[in-house]
């Protein structure tokens, strides 16, 4: 039986609630639907018996994109939709040809969460009908419609150890790049055709100078407590466990969504994290560090002309002061890139997604001079590594007898590690997402 729709995400921290709420409201209306992640395995029944109509990505830039998401996990498929979980970018990313899609990207649905992401790729080349502006799905559980969806700040503090007595810090973190070694930086720069070296460097300095900040405040501030969330791609990070063995009302926590962090947390910082919009619609505020500057080039649109805190004696006032500061980012760009209409965006998304389902392609991904290619290294690699994976045979234990293979290895290894989801943890949370979406009727939100 044919699958209608196959959900494909990368991150599962940034992706996959949002994916659970968006295929629990598909599955009302009728439809089945998979989410996988990039990494798992290629299963032959998703190239034939159990082939979607619908290939749902999570990025999709290029023909490499097309080769890479779709053609090796279902072969030719021409209705494609990404999600786009990147739409937030710097004025020169914005302006940038990999950034608004090129070759048959552009033949795909390119989903945008805001007006202004729409008339940027329509400006660059996207035909009208494949940029549809849908929200932002992620924001939906911040409505009020979910209210009571998210644990309060007494109960996510047992959960984790903390004291929900103290007040309680987060932090934000985006400093993916300083976690990556050169070789990877170049690897992203190669691939993306920009390089990331200075913004790498912007990275470590930024991190170092914030975990100071952090180290001096707590030190001088037993009662406070500060939950620091990595980002995705932060993964293996020295400076953060020292940090955390030296004060222990310093904690790395990365498990639960940013936004249950948000919902629960008595004050915000960030750095140049796109949660800032989250924080929005959560109705609170948060503080902006940044304690050397970030070159335009990398900065998100979103935080020009933003307040930021440059200084130790500046965040530590702020964080002394408490209270609900002033927004530092403008409401009209906040709105323009996160549309908030009276329809929640979960249910916007799954009417695109219908019609892409019922209608003829809107173009195709497959046409010349597109060639697709079968990655049959990467088939088999993938293999091996998840049986490693799957009896926590960790591939640098290879590293004297087959240093090359190990190294590559051990990277997959690590990627698969983080975005992996377990059927348990699956089923918990859509149970969780289930009631939200089966309580109303076809004329409630």
């Amino acid at each position: 039986m044919a699958l209608d729709f196959l959900i494909l995400y990368e991150h599962a921290v940034r992706e996959y609630e949002s994916l659970l709420l968006l295929k629990a409201e598909l599955e009302r209306r009728g439809y089945t639907v998979e989410i996988r992640q990039l990494l798992d395995r290629k299963k032959l029944k998703y190239f034939t018996w159990k082939k979607p109509r619908v290939l749902v990505s999570s990025c999709m830039y290029d023909d490499e994109a097309i080769n890479s998401h779709v053609y090796n996990n279902v072969g030719v498929c021409r209705r494609v939709v990404n999600l786009h979980w990147e739409q937030i970018l710097s004025d020169t990313q914005e302006a940038a040809p990999w950034f608004n899609f090129n070759g048959n990207a552009k033949r795909c649905v390119q989903t945008c969460w805001g007006e202004k992401t729409r008339r940027r790729l329509i400006a660059h080349g996207m035909p009208e009908q494949n940029c549809p502006v849908t929200g932002p799905v992620m924001m939906d559980f911040l409505r009020p419609e979910f209210a009571g969806y998210f644990k309060d700040k007494a109960a996510l503090c047992r959960e984790y150890g903390l004291d929900p007595e103290k007040r309680l810090l987060l932090y934000i973190s985006s400093f993916g790049y300083a976690s990556m070694s050169e070789e990877e930086v170049r690897e992203i720069s190669e691939m993306s055709g920009e390089d990331f070296t200075a913004f790498a460097l912007t990275n470590r300095v930024s991190m170092a100078e914030t975990l100071d900040w952090f180290d001096r405040y707590l030190g001088a501030h037993p009662e406070v407590q500060l939950v620091y969330r990595r980002h995705p791609s932060e993964w293996n990070s020295p400076a953060l466990d020292a940090l955390a063995k030296k004060r222990p009302n310093f904690r790395v926590i990365f498990a639960d969504s940013v936004k249950q962090w948000i919902v629960a947390a008595d004050d915000i910082y960030l750095w140049m994290s796109t949660a800032v919009a989250e924080v929005y619609c959560a109705g609170k505020s948060c503080r902006v560090l940044r304690p050397v500057p970030i070159e335009h080039e990398y900065d998100p649109v979103i935080y020009k002309n933003a307040d930021c805190l440059t200084d130790y004696a500046a965040f530590a006032a702020a964080a002394d002061a408490r209270g609900d500061a002033p927004f530092p980012i403008a409401r009209e760009v906040i709105e323009g890139y996160f549309d908030q209409s009276g329809r929640p965006a979960y249910r916007r998304m799954a009417d695109l997604l219908e019609q892409v389902h019922r209608e003829p392609p809107r173009g195709d991904p497959f046409a010349p001079p597109f060639r697709p290619r079968f990655n049959l290294l990467k088939f088999c690699a993938l293999i091996g590594v998840h049986m490693m994976y799957a009896v926590k045979f960790d591939p640098k234990r290879l590293s004297r007898v087959a240093p090359g293979f190990a190294a590559m290895a051990s990277r997959v290894y690590g990627y698969i590690d983080k975005a992996h989801v377990g059927r348990a943890e699956a089923r918990t949370m859509a149970a969780k997402i289930a009631p939200f979406v089966e309580k109303r009727g076809e004329g409630e939100f």
